[in-house]
């Protein structure tokens, strides 16, 4: 009966780890564009950074793009990885993804570090064998 229960949740953190690599590939490698393909198409994303950022706002998930793509224009990532093992689970069925995200500024080489939190939400629109679709609906960083 147990193992019942818990197959579902093994599923979806199965299903969330796959997003979180991604999330983690799109950093280490200064690509935003395959974080697009992360960021939910319904509604805005919220996206908060402190200085040497400096941005928060509600966007789009194209409005997103070009942020990320100016900012990787300015630095480059040189870590980037999660926080904890799983994302913690957060209210609304939705998860949080923590990650540490070291980077430098390209002009000066002056080097930061941010805590980053994504918040992953399940899509409504599920992958065509059912699974959720999980999107990024909030990145939210401080600096470290």
């Amino acid at each position: 009966m147990l193992s019942t229960a818990v197959y579902p949740l093994l599923l979806i953190l199965s299903l969330l780890s796959q997003t979180t690599r991604a999330i983690e590939r799109a950093f280490f490698e200064d690509r935003p564009a395959l974080l697009y393909t992360l960021l939910t198409d319904r509604g805005h994303v919220n996206l908060t950074f402190p200085e040497p950022i400096s941005f928060s706002d509600q966007v789009s998930s194209e409005q997103a793009f070009f942020v990320f793509r100016r900012l990787h224009r300015t630095f480059s990532t040189f870590e980037f990885y999660a926080d904890a093992e799983f994302p913690i689970l957060a209210r609304d069925k939705g998860f949080i993804f923590k990650a540490r995200w070291s980077f430098r500024n390209r002009a000066n080489n002056d080097q930061y570090v941010f805590q980053v939190f994504f918040y992953l939400s399940a899509d409504s629109r599920p992958q065509g064998d059912g699974r959720p679709l999980w999107k990024i609906t909030d990145i939210r960083a401080e600096r470290l």
